[in-house]
C-alpha cells in the first residue's frame, strides 16, 4: 500500500471546530472560511459537528445548516457528525445529513444511557438502515461509558454493508490488533487519538481523524506518507515533532476543543469562543498556544516538512 492508494475519504480528515460570532451564534461564513482554510492546508476531509465541533451544544438547524453549507465550499468528502444517545433522533439527522450533501455520517456510541452491547448493535444498525450514506463508527468510551466491543463490531458490520469504518478513539491498539485481521477489505479504520496514530498505523489503521490537524495537518500527511513507504525511522521523528501540538490540543484546565479555538484565533481564522459550559479559554493559553505553533513549526521544518499558513503574524 502506499500514500498515493485509494481510500474513501482520505487519509487526513479534520474533526473542525464550528465558528461561532461574539454572541455565541453559529457563524456560517467563517465556519466555511475554516473548512476552506483546512483543505488548502492539508486536510482531505472534513468531520462537522463532531465534539471538536461542540456538537453536544448545537440545535438540530444548526447542525443541518452547518452540513449543508460546508458541503457546498468544499470539494472534499464532508461527514456529518449526526449521531446522539437517541436513536430515532440519530435515524432523522443521518437522514437529513444525506439530503443537504453530506458525504458519509460519522456515529457515536450512545453516551450517558451506557447500553448492553445488544442495545449498541440495534442503535447502530437503525442509524445505518436510515439512508445508503457510508457510516463510521465513533468509539470513544472515555467520553461514552461504553466501548463497542470487537464481536458487536463484527457483527454490524456483516448485517450493513454501508458501515465502512471506524474511529478508534478507545484506546486499546492491542484490542484494535486483533479485530484488523477479521475486518473485510474494504472497511478502514482511523486513529480517533492524535497520539496513538503512528501506533495504529503500525497495525493496520489507514489515517487520522485529527484535531491537532487544524494546523499540522501537512505534518500527518508527512508521517503516513513515510510511514507507508517503509521509512519508519522518518516517520518516528514526524510523530515527536507533532508531540507539542499533541500535548497542547487537550488538557484538564481546557479541554478540546478549547485549545483548537485558541490557536486557530491566533492564527487569524475568528472561530470565537466555546459555548458553555466550556466557555472561555484560561488567559495564558493564547502564548501557549503560540509557542506550541512555533514549537512544532520548528521541529516538522527541520524534517523538511510544513505546517499550516497562519492567515495573520503570529508573535510570540
Amino acid at each position: 500500500m502506499t500514500y498515493g492508494a485509494s481510500t474513501r475519504f482520505g487519509r487526513v480528515l479534520t474533526a473542525m471546530a464550528t465558528a461561532m460570532d461574539g454572541n455565541g451564534e453559529v457563524d456560517l461564513d467563517r465556519t466555511v472560511e475554516l473548512a476552506r482554510w483546512l483543505v488548502e492546508n492539508g486536510s482531505e476531509g472534513l468531520i462537522v459537528t463532531g465534539t471538536t465541533g461542540e456538537a453536544p451544544t448545537l440545535t438540530d438547524d444548526e447542525k443541518i445548516s452547518l452540513w449543508e453549507a460546508v458541503a457546498g465550499a468544499v470539494s472534499v468528502p464532508v461527514i456529518a457528525g449526526s449521531g446522539s444517545n437517541d436513536t430515532l433522533h440519530s435515524v432523522h439527522m443521518t437522514k437529513r445529513a444525506k439530503e443537504v450533501g453530506a458525504a458519509g455520517a460519522l456515529i457515536v456510541t450512545p453516551y450517558y444511557n451506557r447500553p448492553p452491547q445488544s442495545g449498541l448493535l440495534a442503535h447502530f444498525e437503525a442509524v445505518a438502515g436510515a439512508s445508503d450514506l457510508p457510516v463510521i463508527i465513533y468509539d470513544i468510551p472515555v467520553r461514552t461509558g461504553r466501548k463497542v466491543e470487537s464481536g458487536t463490531l463484527m457483527e454490524l458490520v456483516r448485517r450493513c454493508p454501508n458501515v465502512v469504518g471506524l474511529k478508534d478513539a478507545a484506546g486499546d491498539p492491542l484490542a484494535t490488533s486483533k479485530l484488523m485481521p477479521k475486518l473485510p477489505e474494504y472497511f478502514e479504520v482511523y486513529s480517533g487519538d492524535d497520539g496513538l496514530t503512528l501506533p495504529l498505523l503500525a497495525i493496520g489503521a489507514i489515517g487520522v481523524v485529527g484535531v491537532a490537524t487544524h494546523w499540522a495537518a501537512l505534518g500527518y500527511q508527512a508521517m503516513i506518507s513515510s510511514f507507508l513507504s517503509g521509512d519508519y525511522l522518518r516517520a518516528m521523528k514526524i510523530n515527536q515533532a507533532l508531540m507539542p501540538s499533541v500535548d497542547f490540543e487537550s488538557r484538564l484546565d481546557a479541554p478540546n476543543p478549547i485549545p483548537v479555538k485558541v490557536m486557530l484565533n491566533v492564527l487569524g481564522l475568528e472561530v470565537g469562543e466555546t459555548r458553555l459550559p466550556l466557555g472561555r479559554a484560561p488567559e495564558k493559553l493564547e502564548k501557549e498556544a503560540l509557542h506550541v505553533f512555533d514549537e512544532t513549526n520548528q521541529g516538522l521544518g527541520a524534517l523538511g516538512v510544513g505546517i499550516a499558513r497562519a492567515k495573520k503574524e503570529t508573535r510570540g
